[in-house]
C-alpha cells in the first residue's frame, strides 16, 4: 500500500510538468498509471477505468490552476479562444462524462488506447493543420469546444491534444495553443468532475474513500505535487525543444496504448 501511496505522488509531479510543458494536462499518464495501481490494489474491474478517468479530471482542476497561472504571468493565454471555446467545453465535457458512466470498463480502456496511438502518431510525425484560418465565431467555437469536452471525458484529460491542433489550425502560435490548452483544462476538468460524482454517487461497490468516481486516496497524491511542479513546466516550455519532447512521450504513449489495449481484450 506504501508502494501504491508513493506511486501517487510521483505521478503528480510528473502529470505537473507535463501540464505545463506540453499542455496536455496530465490525464495521459494519469488515467494508465491509475488504472495500474488500482489493479494492484484489486479494484473490481467493472469500476477501474471510471475511478481512473473521474479522478483524473479531479486532479486536472488544480494542474491546471498551477498551469494557469504560470502561463497568465508570461501573458501568453489567449483569453478571447478561452471565453469563446468555454461555454462548449462545459455543456460537452458533462456529457461525455455521463456518457462514460453508462459504458462498460473493457469499452473506455480500448477507446482511450486508440487515443493514446491517435496522439502519439501526431507527436511523432509532427502533425499539425496548416493554420490556414482565423478563429471562428460563437457558433463554431462552441461546437468545437462540445467536441474536445465529450472526448476529453470519455479519456480523462485537460483536452490539450485536441485544444492546441484546434488554436493551431486557427493562426495561434505554439506557445499561445499550449498556454490557452492549459487555460481550457480548468472549465473541462472541472465540468468532467461534476459529471462523474454525479455519476457515481450511488453506485455500489466502489472501494476506499471516495465522492462518486473521484477515488480520494489517489487525487490527494497527485495534486500534493502537480499544483508544485505545473510552473516549472510552463516555464521549460519557453526554453526547451518541445516538438523534440513530444516525439520522445509519443514512444511512450505507443507503449501505454498498447498495455491499455491489452487490459480492455485479455
Amino acid at each position: 500500500m506504501l508502494t501504491t501511496y508513493l506511486l501517487y505522488i510521483v505521478l503528480g509531479a510528473f502529470a505537473g510538468v507535463l501540464a505545463g510543458l506540453l499542455g496536455i494536462g496530465g490525464g495521459l499518464v494519469i488515467v494508465p498509471m491509475l488504472n495500474i495501481a488500482f489493479e494492484w490494489q484489486n479494484f473490481p474491474e467493472v469500476h477501474i477505468q471510471h475511478i481512473a478517468l473521474g479522478t483524473s479530471l479531479a486532479t486536472i482542476i488544480f494542474t491546471s490552476l498551477s498551469s494557469m497561472r504560470a502561463h497568465h504571468k508570461r501573458g501568453a493565454i489567449n483569453y478571447t479562444a478561452f471565453w469563446r471555446l468555454a461555454p462548449g467545453i462545459i455543456l460537452g465535457t458533462y456529457l461525455g462524462a455521463v456518457i462514460a458512466a453508462q459504458l462498460p470498463t473493457g469499452f473506455l480502456k480500448a477507446f482511450f488506447g486508440f487515443f493514446l496511438y491517435y496522439v502519439a502518431t501526431q507527436m511523432l510525425l509532427n502533425i499539425k493543420p496548416k493554420p490556414n484560418r482565423e478563429l471562428p465565431g460563437l457558433t463554431g467555437t462552441t461546437a468545437a469546444g462540445t467536441g474536445i469536452g465529450i472526448f476529453s471525458a470519455l479519456v480523462g484529460i485537460g483536452g490539450g491534444t485536441l485544444t492546441v491542433p484546434f488554436l493551431s489550425w486557427c493562426n495561434q502560435t505554439m506557445h499561445a495553443a499550449i498556454a490557452t490548452a492549459a487555460a481550457v483544462g480548468l472549465p473541462i476538468a472541472l465540468s468532467g468532475t461534476t459529471g462523474f460524482v454525479i455519476s457515481g454517487w450511488s453506485v455500489q461497490g466502489i472501494p476506499g474513500p471516495h465522492v462518486g468516481y473521484v477515488y480520494i486516496p489517489a487525487f490527494l497524491g497527485i495534486i500534493s505535487m502537480s499544483v508544485l511542479t505545473a510552473p516549472l513546466g510552463a516555464k521549460l516550455a519557453h526554453s526547451l525543444p518541445v516538438d523534440k519532447l513530444k516525439k520522445i512521450f509519443a514512444i511512450l504513449l505507443f507503449g501505454v496504448g498498447t498495455k491499455m489495449l491489452w487490459s480492455a481484450f485479455m
